[in-house]
C-alpha cells in the first residue's frame, strides 16, 4: 500500500504479537525494508500461517509468553549470543471486558494489566541492557488513544495503555544520552481480531469519536513505526505519536 522505504538492512527486529493485526503489518514492512524479523507470539496457528504466507528467509518465530519474565529474559540471552537485537516492538495486547469499573472482574483487570503493561516492562527490562551495551536501539511500544482519552467501559485497557505511555516517557529519558530511541504510538482502533473481544456498542462508540469517521488501517501504523525504528530517527525519543484520525485532544 505504501511505497516509501526506510533502510533497515542488517537490522534485527523482534515484534511481539507479530503474527496478526498491527504486528503482522509491521513485520511485513520491516522485512520489505531489509530487516531480519523474529515474531514472538502465543498463537501457534497464526505463526505458522504467517511464516507460510510471507515465505521470507529473514522471518523466524518463537512461541513466547511475554507475561513470563524468566522466559523473555532467557530468550533474549539466547538470541544475543549470535546476533544484535536492534529493534524491539511491544505490540502484544488484549482488550479485556467492556463493563463498568464497579462491575469489572478483578481477575480480568489483573489479566489485562499483566499483558498490556507488565509484559511491556518485562521485555524492556530484558532488552535494554543489550541495547545500552551496543549503544544502539529503536524501541516502539504500541499504546492506544484510549490511554490518553480514556474509553468508558474499558477501564483496564485504558489504564494499561496510559501506563505504557508513562513507561515510554520514563525510559526515553533514561536512555536519552544513548543512541537509543524509545517512543510510543497511540492509534485509534483497527478492524483486527481484537474487535472479537469487544461489544458492538463499544465498537460503535469508538468510531463515533473519530473525526475521520473510519478506523485506522494497520499499514498506516506500520508506515510510521518503520520510520521510528530506522536510523533516520536519530532525535525523537520519549514521544507519543497520535494516529487517532483527529480524536486526540492533547
Amino acid at each position: 500500500m505504501f511505497m516509501n522505504k526506510f533502510d533497515l538492512d542488517s537490522r534485527t527486529a523482534i515484534v511481539t504479537g507479530g503474527a496478526q493485526g498491527f504486528g503482522l503489518a509491521m513485520t511485513r514492512r520491516f522485512l520489505n525494508s531489509g530487516a531480519r524479523v523474529i515474531i514472538w507470539d502465543l498463537d501457534k496457528i497464526a505463526i505458522e500461517e504467517t511464516i507460510k504466507k510471507i515465505n521470507n528467509p529473514k522471518l523466524s518465530s518463537k512461541i513466547i509468553d511475554v507475561t513470563n519474565f524468566d522466559q523473555v529474559n532467557t530468550e533474549v540471552e539466547n538470541l544475543i549470543k549470535n546476533t544484535k537485537i536492534d529493534i524491539f516492538i511491544n505490540n502484544a495486547g488484549i482488550a479485556g471486558k467492556n463493563t463498568t469499573v464497579s462491575d469489572y472482574p478483578i481477575d480480568e483487570w489483573k489479566k489485562v494489566l499483566e499483558l498490556n503493561l507488565n509484559a511491556v516492562f518485562y521485555c524492556l527490562k530484558a532488552i535494554t541492557p543489550h541495547m545500552v551495551k551496543n549503544n544502539y536501539g529503536r524501541i516502539v511500544n504500541i499504546a492506544s488513544i484510549a490511554g490518553k482519552e480514556g474509553n468508558p467501559n474499558a477501564s483496564a485497557y485504558s489504564a494499561s495503555k496510559a501506563g505504557v505511555i508513562g513507561l515510554t516517557k520514563s525510559l526515553g529519558k533514561e536512555l536519552a544520552n544513548k543512541n537509543i530511541a524509545v517512543n510510543t504510538v497511540t492509534p485509534a482502533a483497527a478492524k483486527t481480531r481484537i474487535f472479537d473481544q469487544m461489544t458492538k456498542e463499544h465498537i460503535d462508540y469508538m468510531l463515533s469519536k473519530i473525526p475521520r469517521n473510519r478506523f485506522i488501517l494497520v499499514d498506516e501504523l506500520a508506515s510510521l513505526v518503520t520510520w521510528l525504528v530506522s536510523e533516520e530517527n536519530s532525535y525523537t525519543t520519549g514521544a507519543v505519536f497520535d494516529l487517532s484520525g483527529g480524536r486526540a485532544t492533547y
